[in-house]
């Protein structure tokens, strides 16, 4: 894998791209910088890596846009440290990101093969999150509780389970809505039982699904 001049050249461009659009957190805009995210591509997008687009990637997923995996890490508000659970590892970029600003991050996937080939892409980029293979929709309850918790693809609800494993204080980052269209929520817990909502505007991720999708593999 190599990451050349004119690679980087581009990244600064996207970067600068994502500034203009209203992302301000100068940590998350240097992990855009740092991280290749033609790497988390198939070859055939190489040249299109970093424009601000999502791509599709395996298993009919997608990569987010550059410009939304910035704007759900600022309203996350990543500190160094912080234990973040991940739902929707998908190729591995957001992950990279969360990494990079420093957090433990703990990420499940539900499918096989992209669960796979993250893992296998991360480790060769020397990224060390802790990996699940799982339904998201029940998070790691072994490990928790989280400060924060990313979900990476558009849910119907906010998984109860989600809620319980989150500590007192810290916030879910989840696209919530219809298959069509989600808005971007940030729910704060208060106590056990109380939580805060914010809303930040309207997206479109693939749908958070149920289950695994190969029960089989282990």
């Amino acid at each position: 894998m190599i990451d050349n001049y004119q690679h980087k050249g581009l990244r600064k461009k996207l970067v600068e791209e994502i500034a203009k659009r209203g992302i301000k957190n100068q940590n998350v805009l240097d992990a855009i910088n740092k991280v290749p995210r033609h790497f988390f591509l198939s070859s055939d997008f190489e040249n299109f890596a970093y424009k601000d687009k999502p791509f599709p990637i395996a298993s009919g997923q997608t990569i987010s846009q550059p410009y939304t995996v910035a704007f759900q890490t600022e309203l996350l508000d990543v500190k160094k440290n912080d234990k973040i659970l991940e739902i929707g590892t998908g190729s591995g970029y957001q992950t990279a990101i969360l990494l990079e600003l420093g957090a433990k991050v703990y990420t499940i996937e539900r499918q096989r093969e992209l669960f796979l080939e993250s893992q296998k892409l991360l480790s060769s980029l020397g990224y060390k999150p802790y990996y699940f293979y799982g339904d998201g929709y029940l998070g790691q309850p072994a490990f928790s509780p989280y400060d924060k918790i990313l979900i990476t693809a558009a849910a119907p609800f906010i998984p109860e389970d989600l809620k319980k494993q989150l500590k007192i204080e810290g916030i879910i980052v989840v696209p919530v809505g219809t298959p069509d269209v989600q808005t971007m929520t940030v729910l704060k817990k208060i106590t056990e039982t109380e939580f805060t909502e914010e809303h930040f505007g309207n997206f479109v991720f693939v749908p958070l699904l149920q289950g695994k999708a190969d029960s089989s593999f282990r």
